[in-house]
């Protein structure tokens, strides 16, 4: 990784965090509006092309090692689990769609923060495990992501912290990509 890619990834995320949650904090439809979204047909359908052309590329690209011989069987594998996911996981399939995205994230999120120093990192770090536990969760159990924003939206006092805290944690994570330079 060269010495900018780290910065470009802690700040590309940080601004992307500040901007969804001011977003949320501002917008009171917000709160109605991502109450509909783990069963968004249309988010779905929208999400998983975005994971599985990611996927497709990231196979593509990837070193198979002694398995490169494989490597039309498993891109052939990604556009037919995306196609059966799409016709027969229709329910939820935008928390599903999510939860994949969240561990394609990681990756790259990942990889930036190796030649970081610790300290400037380790919020990227943790923000890049929670996204981790979250893919798994919400691409095993898609209802946990309902069950998670119908508790989060139940309030508007839980609504407005989480959203504060994300804005925090974006400018912490901003601020980081541009200290630990």
């Amino acid at each position: 990784m060269s010495g900018s890619s780290h910065q470009a990834v802690g700040a590309i995320v940080g601004t992307l965090l500040i901007l969804v949650h001011a977003a949320a904090l501002l917008q009171k439809d917000c709160s109605q509006w991502i109450q509909k979204f783990p069963r968004s047909r249309t988010w779905g359908t929208a999400l998983l092309l975005m994971a599985a052309t990611w996927t497709f590329f990231l196979v593509r690209r990837m070193d198979l090692g002694e398995f490169a011989n494989l490597r039309t069987i498993a891109l052939g594998s990604v556009v037919l689990a995306a196609l059966l996911t799409w016709l027969f996981l229709e329910e939820f399939l935008a928390a599903r769609s999510t939860g994949f995205l969240a561990l394609l994230a990681a990756d790259p999120i990942l990889n930036s923060c190796i030649l970081w120093p610790l300290n400037y990192r380790l919020p990227l770090v943790v923000l890049a495990y929670i996204c981790i536990l979250c893919g798994v969760v919400w691409a095993g159990m898609p209802y946990l992501m309902r069950d998670q924003i119908a508790w989060l939206t139940a309030s508007s006092w839980r609504w407005n912290i989480a959203a504060g805290v994300g804005v925090v944690v974006g400018c912490i994570i901003l601020s980081c990509s541009f200290l630990g330079t």
